[in-house]
């Protein structure tokens, strides 16, 4: 028996892998999630609040190293050029905290720098990236079950 037979081994795995896809990672948790969910090793609801906790929480990790960009922005091994940060904090400025219920989309772990750089307040972040994540999971549960029953 595998990792991946268990229940602890299935709902350890979507965490990992959906917080990693928050983050720069290139790793993809829909086809996880979806591999899961067709699996049916887990009850539905476990799976949608593990995947949902851990992408949220890959996004806090992007905010994070967001507010810390100023601090480093003067160093000669910064991988952002002063105009590249003008230009995102100048789109974020203009979009704002609504921009933020686009943070599973492909552009969204920038979105989610961005707003760190620009100091949204914490718990505003978490409501909305949490909202936006956890809503994606349902759209793409609810394609999967061709439209059937959730959360049986």
């Amino acid at each position: 028996m595998g990792i991946w037979d268990t229940m602890a081994g299935v709902l350890v795995t979507m965490f990992a892998v959906a917080f990693g896809a928050a983050t720069l990672l290139p790793l993809q948790s829909e086809i996880v999630f979806t591999a899961f969910q067709i699996q049916a090793a887990v009850p539905l609801w476990a799976l949608l609040v593990v995947a949902s906790v851990g992408n949220t929480l890959g996004s806090v990790l992007n905010y994070a190293l967001g507010w810390q960009i100023p601090r480093f922005r003067d160093k000669r091994w910064f991988p952002v050029t002063e105009e590249q940060l003008e230009k995102a904090q100048t789109w974020f400025a203009k979009y704002g905290k609504w921009s933020l219920l686009l943070s599973w989309a492909p552009l969204g772990d920038a979105i989610t720098v961005a707003a760190g750089v620009m100091r949204t307040p914490l718990i505003l972040f978490v409501l909305l990236v949490g909202f936006a994540k956890t809503a994606r999971y349902l759209v793409l549960a609810a394609a999967v079950a061709g439209g059937g029953e959730l959360l049986s």
